[in-house]
């Protein structure tokens, strides 16, 4: 984590700007409204988006009362090049179409970011459905699929520490809110070497997440199938985890990796979990 010391605050609250114009979708968000969720007045808002404006980062449409603001394009590049930095996704992205192919669901990639998993790849399912799930979206990792296999394959200690940091609030009455809960989770995960979000972050919604592993068995980053609860009873998750871990294994040889069975096999109890 970043030392406190280092960190620029104006710059902190355009990041947060930025993050709370991006949960606006297509509407945009109001100059009031985005002064008051961040806490800053709303001259010193203004003055932040005028800046991101300038640079192309936000764009704004409407005049007066009515001007609401929006993400901008030149984010489209920056997105861009951060995936394409990423080899964990041009590795993946090809193997998912063939997953998603196979058993029909949206399937995704993602790696931990700074205690969130974040989402680089994604291959939408055929069909008139579609999942949210904007790439570069931080997500808890106590309660999303993906979230929760990176943390089973940290050590114990650094994966609880981390959840006190980042926190694991309840995002459904399905969502497990105690450390006590979680830790028998990551324990289960780490014998079946699969995860599952059971409606814990959307009401509706199951995921279920592999881990993907590097050379000596470090863990990279996780993919992803999701899709509605109601076409994915719990009793055939294992019908479904069988392809998703085989995939996931075919992504973690090419980047000179084990199979998730040889990692897992890796973590002894004192550092899986303790």
């Amino acid at each position: 984590m970043t030392d406190e010391r280092y960190r620029v605050q104006s710059l902190g609250r355009a990041l947060d700007l930025l993050d709370r114009i991006a949960d606006s979708g297509q509407a945009g968000a109001r100059l009031t409204d985005l002064a008051r969720d961040i806490g800053l007045s709303k001259p010193a808002a203004y003055a932040i988006l005028a800046t991101l404006r300038a640079r192309g980062v936000v764009t704004d449409i409407g005049e007066g009362m009515t001007r609401r603001y929006r993400l901008g394009l030149s984010l489209l590049r920056l997105g861009d090049l951060a995936v394409a930095n990423t080899g964990l996704a041009d590795v993946a992205l090809p193997v998912l179409r063939d997953l998603t192919q196979e058993i029909g669901m949206t399937s995704r990639v993602a790696m931990m970011d700074d205690g969130f998993a974040v989402v680089i790849g994604r291959v939408d399912a055929p069909g008139a459905i579609r999942f949210d799930a904007a790439l570069g979206r931080r997500e808890k990792p106590h309660c999303s699929g993906v979230g929760k296999v990176l943390l089973a394959a940290m050590p114990r200690p650094a994966a609880l520490s981390l959840l006190e940091r980042v926190g694991y609030p309840a995002r459904t009455p399905k969502s497990l809110t105690s450390i006590a809960a979680l830790s028998d989770d990551l324990d289960r995960i780490a014998a079946r070497h699969y995860a599952i979000d059971d409606e814990e972050d959307h009401e509706g919604i199951i995921c279920v997440a592999a881990g993907v592993f590097g050379r000596g068995g470090q863990t990279l980053g996780a993919i992803s199938v999701t899709t509605l609860k109601q076409l994915l009873p719990l009793e055939q998750v294992p019908t479904i985890a069988e392809p998703l871990v085989r995939h996931a294994d075919l992504i973690s040889r090419a980047l000179g990796g084990p199979s998730a069975q040889e990692a897992w096999a890796l973590r002894p109890l004192t550092e899986a979990r303790l």
